[in-house]
């Protein structure tokens, strides 16, 4: 299971469901996609076929979004 968190554009923040406990989230899009931690403080982790400036712009959003985000996070994994 992989529950969207939001959109935004083109993007699909989202979690998987079985995956590692450290805090982060997905984003997803046509022409690639990503993982940023988020603590201690957002940071990209990986990402497959996006440009930096794509990757600027996504971290933004995750930092701009951050309290929704973790706040998700622990309504759906109940930590």
């Amino acid at each position: 299971m992989s529950p969207t968190v939001f959109y935004e554009g083109k993007y699909r923040f989202y979690f998987f469901s079985r995956e590692e406990k450290r805090l982060h989230v997905h984003v997803y899009c046509a022409e690639g996609e990503a993982k940023f931690w988020l603590e201690p403080i957002p940071s990209l982790a990986e990402s497959r076929n996006l440009s930096s400036k794509q990757l600027n712009k996504i971290q933004k959003m995750v930092e701009a979004r951050l309290d929704e985000i973790k706040g998700s996070w622990k309504e759906h994994f109940h930590s």
